[in-house]
């Protein structure tokens, strides 16, 4: 069936690049990490997590263009770094040599495009809380004539029990195209289909939102929330797990209003995640109430805020959004 192939494939993979993630973060030391050019961190193990993602697909779709977060730019003049990344990487790499980190990377800096496929790889999603031990994922997803028709995430720390979050950890989550969403545990066999949450009243329904304040205004969160009625504390977590909790049903609207109101947001921090949440039954959209375009380029140009929602609260969160941001 359609996708069948590149469903398989692509959940193999997740999971190699999850293997690799957990074993880098059980040795982690400082040394295993550098800053960015735009200050932000990469570690060992993002740089790992998409040579490992990008060699496999690479064999698999050779013709498919890759677009993905980390480049050769990532590892600078660092050779300590690349050392570390061949040896987590290197059993996957066989007659090759480190040399192949830099170009499978290299691989990494395709365009978007409205006509055609196209994967987009975030190899670890939220660095910082991979770094700090809390959420993060592995997010791929491809993209088909400017519309995502596949997501994965891979959520290493994610709980399999929304209930009981200190017991079995480590979940799965993806979607097709009109196929559902689902999910299964890291350990177990078993296959779940996920949905959006749909109470009696939006008071029961909670907020998901980043850790980090430098990223988003949780300030503005708050007032949001106060507007649509929801009193519940809102559920702090770095990564795309957020559309994960939206998914199955642990919060009813993640919501991104960033700092700065010319930001716009990175393709492959969203692509996954949205198509997990929509097949989830939910929506996803900006704060025009349009959808995601990542047709055009590695950012989202076209898009202003990310809203995410099980879909019946939707309309009055944009009507808030609409009110409050108006007012900044």
């Amino acid at each position: 069936m359609y996708l069948d192939r590149e469903l398989e494939i692509c959940l193999n993979v997740v999971r190699k690049a999850s293997s690799l993630c957990m074993k880098v973060r059980e040795g982690l030391t400082e040394e295993d990490s550098m800053k960015k050019f735009d200050h932000s961190p990469v570690t060992v193990a993002d740089i790992g997590s998409q040579v490992v993602i990008t060699m496999e697909l690479l064999r698999a779709f050779p013709d498919i263009p890759i677009v993905a977060e980390e480049d050769s730019a990532s590892l600078g003049q660092n050779e300590e770094l690349l050392d570390k990344v061949w040896h987590y990487t290197g059993q996957y790499l066989p007659g090759h040599d480190r040399g192949v980190i830099i170009e499978l990377l290299e691989h990494g800096r395709g365009e978007p495009s409205s006509s055609g496929r196209y994967w987009t790889i975030d190899p670890v999603d939220g660095t910082k809380g991979f770094l700090r031990g809390d959420q993060y994922a592995i997010a791929l997803a491809l993209v088909e004539d400017g519309e995502v028709v596949l997501g994965i995430l891979g959520g290493p720390k994610y709980p399999v029990e929304p209930n009981n979050p200190n017991t079995l950890r480590g979940c799965i989550f993806y979607a097709t195209r009109t196929g559902g969403a689902w999910m299964q545990g890291y350990t177990q066999p078993e296959i779940f289909p996920i949905s959006v949450s749909s109470p009696n009243s939006t008071a029961g329904l909670r907020f998901t939102e980043s850790v980090e304040s430098a990223h988003v205004s949780h300030s503005i969160h708050a007032r949001i929330a106060d507007k649509v009625g929801i009193t519940r504390p809102s559920l702090r977590m770095d990564s795309q797990c957020k559309y994960a909790a939206v998914a199955r049903g642990e919060a009813g609207i993640y919501i991104r209003v960033p700092r700065d109101i010319n930001y716009r947001e990175n393709i492959w921090d969203h692509a996954a995640g949205a198509i997990i949440v929509t097949e989830a039954g939910g929506k996803v959209t900006d704060f025009d109430n349009q959808p995601l375009d990542f047709s055009v380029a590695r950012k989202l140009v076209n898009n202003r805020g990310i809203l995410a929602t099980n879909g019946i609260i939707h309309d009055a969160v944009i009507g808030a959004v609409r009110e409050i941001m108006g007012k900044d």
